[in-house]
């Protein structure tokens, strides 16, 4: 049986828990989505989803709850990790506009810079191009970080805003600068599950 964690410490958690419950659906899978608050609940996982909220935040409870080196070692280890915007900046390699106390998993190789959009008057909606669907994805920026280099080539873009990429994918890993959770098109979650069967 698949199971699905999303860190449940800040962010669209209950979003996540039901745009995945509706993939594994959509997918045939019988499985449990379920909300990551502490390492022990790490146990059996199949998949982690990071989601978009704040950062610094993050990071920080991260940290305070005993999350970070366990996830980063489950990364490093192959297991299916998706960070969408706030989650993004989680798994980045070089964070522009990082404050000094945060910390990250550092697990994919990008190099982002943090709320590159501006404030949150200026969070938008566009058609976003998918390499894996032919239709275009609702694309929900939110104080989205922007992914400014592509650090080596491993890392695959998946996802376009026009000509500019804003989706990637290394191995086990997914980031994305928008909120595939605020949409009804489970497109991408099941994408993203797909690794973790």
């Amino acid at each position: 049986m698949v199971r699905v964690g999303v860190i449940g410490l800040q962010g669209d958690v209950s979003e996540h828990i039901e745009a995945s419950k509706k993939a594994l659906e959509n997918l045939g899978v019988t499985g449990e989505v379920v909300w990551l608050r502490k390492p022990e609940q790490l146990e059996g996982i199949s998949a982690i989803i990071i989601p978009g909220g704040e950062s610094t935040t993050i990071s920080r409870l991260m940290l305070k709850n005993g999350l970070l080196e366990p996830v980063r070692k489950l990364g490093e280890d192959g297991l299916p990790i998706m960070g969408t915007c706030a989650g993004l900046i989680m798994l980045s390699k070089e964070v522009i506009g990082a404050t000094p106390e945060q910390r990250f998993l550092e697990l994919l190789d990008v190099r982002v810079n943090r709320n590159a959009y501006g404030r949150q008057v200026d969070s938008f909606e566009a058609p976003i191009r998918l390499t894996f669907s032919d239709e275009p994805f609702p694309g929900v920026f939110i104080r989205a970080p922007r992914i400014v280099e592509l650090l080596n080539d491993k890392v695959r873009p998946i996802a376009w805003l026009g000509d500019r990429v804003v989706g990637v994918e290394a191995d086990n890993l997914i980031g994305l600068e928008f909120h595939p959770e605020l949409t009804d098109d489970t497109r991408v979650h099941e994408y993203f599950l797909r690794n973790a069967l």
